[in-house]
């Protein structure tokens, strides 16, 4: 009991100090602990919640769709104008040959910001916090890549809404659209894994940037993406047509004008294969040990 006074010293009332009350962890047993622990979530459940983690980001950042957007369309006007009558005797013509083209590597450059997003997210702690959870630990990898796959569709989107806008008419009519962006698709997923582990091994975002950039500038530009490369010196052209963007581009291409390219959908699965095991586990290797 003790009594409150004014500074004053005039007396206002007393107040009564209680002794907390003791307990045992008998007691608080039952409110810590449920009955039945909620399950563990499966493999999938676990992809699908940190892929819809990604798309929220999107929605609150908005920004991020800049590059789906803004980047592919300044591309495919700047080089079926620039360079269509040059190169393909009219715009017209040209845009036939360079819109899927333009479609690859627009898609393949954004594949760069998986890496980012995930050194972005070790880089504030938000990692350190999805390693103590209790799921399966490539789900968090399978999220960054499920989630940026909406960005993959939304800039094929744009990109075929505005060619068709310019001109462009796909010989293999809505099958062949949808089967040349599913394989573009399957790629990007693949090769997402690259900036992956760019993305745990590198300490900032700058870094990961950059050496993307290194990597997928020569790959893009020394590819059939533009022009055919018969033109090309011999010695170029040995490294073109070994060019997984080759192969890509070819793939795509040939699916949207209506043909079946079996050799050059066989190659895109095979490059997407090889470099889902090889990065996919050294990936998984890092971010185990990081």
């Amino acid at each position: 009991m003790t009594t409150d006074t004014r500074p004053d010293g005039t007396a206002t009332g007393t107040t009564e100090i209680r002794e907390p009350t003791p307990f045992s962890a008998e007691s608080v047993a039952p409110v810590l602990v449920a009955t039945e622990r909620p399950p563990r979530p499966s493999a999938l459940t676990a992809s699908l919640a940190f892929g819809w983690r990604a798309v929220l980001k999107i929605k609150h950042v908005p920004d991020q769709l800049f590059d789906v957007t803004a980047f592919p369309v300044m591309n495919l006007l700047m080089f079926t104008y620039l360079f269509g009558g040059a190169l393909a005797g009219s715009p017209d013509d040209y845009i036939q040959f360079v819109l899927p083209g333009i479609l690859v590597m627009s898609v393949v450059m954004i594949t760069m910001y998986t890496g980012v997003s995930v050194n972005t997210d070790i880089d504030k702690g938000v990692f350190d916090r999805f390693r103590t959870l209790s799921l399966w630990r490539p789900s968090i990898m399978v999220g960054y890549l499920l989630g940026d796959a909406l960005r993959y569709t939304i800039a094929s989107a744009v990109m075929l809404s505005l060619g068709m806008v310019l001109g462009y008419r796909p010989g293999g009519g809505v099958q062949g659209v949808l089967a040349g962006v599913l394989l573009l698709l399957v790629f990007s997923f693949a090769f997402s894994w690259i900036w992956t582990m760019f993305g745990l091994l590198l300490r900032t975002e700058k870094s990961v940037m950059g050496v993307a950039m290194m990597v997928i500038f020569p790959l893009t530009f020394l590819s059939n993406v533009f022009v055919d490369p018969r033109t090309m010196p011999g010695w170029l052209q040995a490294f073109v047509n070994n060019n997984p963007i080759t192969h890509l581009a070819s793939a795509v291409r040939g699916l949207m004008a209506g043909r079946w390219p079996g050799a050059e959908v066989a190659w895109t699965l095979a490059w997407a294969g090889l470099l889902l095991l090889v990065f996919g586990p050294v990936t998984m290797r890092l971010y185990n040990r990081k």
